[in-house]
């Protein structure tokens, strides 16, 4: 949709009202995605409007004696050149890093922001990233060496090390690296960050990139993220902790949100980023408008790091400051994007945490979950659920929750089962909520 196409010009007018007259007003200008589903964010959305799945047997490494051998792989994609060029880098960079690039770059061209950038200090990033550039053989050729004796010697594994590893490729495992190579591509000399907060990381990015414009530390940001845990590391943690589900004999049926025989969630990869742009500086300029981040809600539950306490007042309490931000009441809310993972608590937490800020009114919002058919892309997953709210806003439709087939008394709400819907929505929320207890809300308007 076109800015400016309804509520005013006022800086600080919301279709809702309540806001504060000099808070400037934050929009999505641009988008871009890469995730198990297409790489680029039509095709993803064509994908979850037809209910596809995007899971299937792991590939990226021998995941054959591993309770779990199936995950959601980003297939037959390659960075390329493209412009502007990374050189002979590129070889030394992480799979997250060139998803993150790939991502931005498709979001950046979308918004056609950075010819009317004069101040590049104006310009910031802001990500939610995982770490990245797992070396495994290398690993293992050190662990090797170090119990070559029967017992493990420090001496030995430190000095193969020495040979084997590739220094530049190790400070490409940071976290912040991402960020800082879309600096440097796009000139971006104002803020520069990056939040690991696990499930809720790229949420918290635009939340945060978001406050930085209202209260006037930047114009214009690139927000988003990226994570690829699809590695042995991230599968034997998840495995672990009994996260993961090992539903191997039907790959595209395992993710299966709010279903009563839900059993994990799939682990996917992928990148996802938005141009974050002040509203009257995208008005002025003429730019294609997404919609608005409206409001942001972020809570900690401060119980267990592993487990959602069973009231589910962290989630409650995001998702309220998320709709009192926007000057809104639960009644507003046409569609939640639910975090959804899959998992037998977090289904059953959320939807208690919906009754809880909904009220009688939970029973007629549509809540869906997209990691039915995308898995859980763990730090890029907030954002990628974001641009899908703006996009169900946009055409007028819901995404549904596949793989919904047994009802659970405990998951009583409305899940858009199994096929898109029709809906006309003004305002949406996006729930993500991480281990470690972060919670995060986002609550998006369509009308601008």
């Amino acid at each position: 949709m076109q800015s400016g196409t309804s509520a005013g010009d006022r800086p600080g007018n919301h279709p809702a009202g309540n806001h504060p007259a000099d808070r400037r007003r934050v929009v999505v200008t641009g988008i871009g995605m890469i995730n198990p589903m297409g790489h680029s964010a039509a095709e993803v959305w064509e994908g979850l409007k037809a209910g596809k799945s995007g899971v299937g047997y792991t590939t990226l490494f021998d995941a054959s004696g591993f309770p779990t051998k199936i995950s959601a792989e980003v297939k037959n994609w390659e960075l390329g050149e493209g412009d502007p060029p990374l050189g002979r880098q590129a070889s030394t960079l992480g799979r997250h890093t060139k998803f993150a690039i790939g991502a931005a770059r498709q979001a950046m061209a979308d918004s056609n922001v950075l010819a009317t950038i004069s101040d590049p200090v104006r310009f910031g990033v802001y990500l939610g990233s995982g770490e990245g550039n797992q070396d495994f053989n290398t690993f293992s050729l050190m662990m090797t060496a170090a119990i070559a004796g029967g017992e493990f010697d420090a001496s030995k594994f430190i000095a193969r090390g020495l040979e084997l590893l590739n220094p530049a490729k190790e400070l490409e495992q940071e976290p912040n690296m991402p960020a800082a190579h879309l600096a440097t591509m796009f000139n971006a000399q104002g803020p520069n960050m990056n939040c690991l907060t696990a499930c809720a990381a790229s949420s918290q990015a635009v939340g945060e990139a978001t406050e930085m414009i209202r209260r006037g530390d930047a114009d214009v940001m690139l927000a988003g993220g990226t994570h690829s845990m699809i590695h042995p590391f991230g599968v034997t943690g998840f495995n672990l902790l009994t996260a993961l589900s090992e539903s191997n004999d039907e790959p595209t049926k395992a993710s299966r949100p709010f279903d009563r025989l839900r059993n994990g969630f799939v682990l996917g990869e992928g990148s996802a980023m938005v141009v974050l742009e002040d509203y009257d500086r995208a008005r002025q300029r003429g730019a294609t408008i997404y919609g608005e981040i409206a409001g942001y809600g972020t809570t900690a539950d401060a119980y267990r790091i592993t487990d959602i306490p069973p009231d589910g007042h962290g989630g409650i309490a995001a998702m309220r400051m998320a709709i009192a931000d926007a000057g809104l009441k639960p009644a507003d809310i046409g569609y939640v994007n639910a975090h959804g993972t899959s998992t037998t608590v977090n289904d059953k937490v959320e939807s208690l945490a919906c009754h809880q800020v909904f009220g009688e009114y939970a029973a007629k919002v549509p809540v869906s979950s997209t990691k039915s058919m995308m898995g859980h892309l763990i730090a890029a997953a907030g954002v990628t659920e974001m641009i899908v709210c703006l996009l169900a806003m946009r055409d007028s439709i819901l995404p549904p929750t596949i793989n919904y087939e047994n009802p659970d008394p405990a998951c009583d709400l409305d899940y858009v089962p199994n096929e898109a819907r029709p809906a006309d929505i003004k305002y949406a929320l996006n729930n993500s909520f991480g281990f470690g207890g972060q919670n995060v809300t986002l609550c998006l308007s369509r009308d601008v």
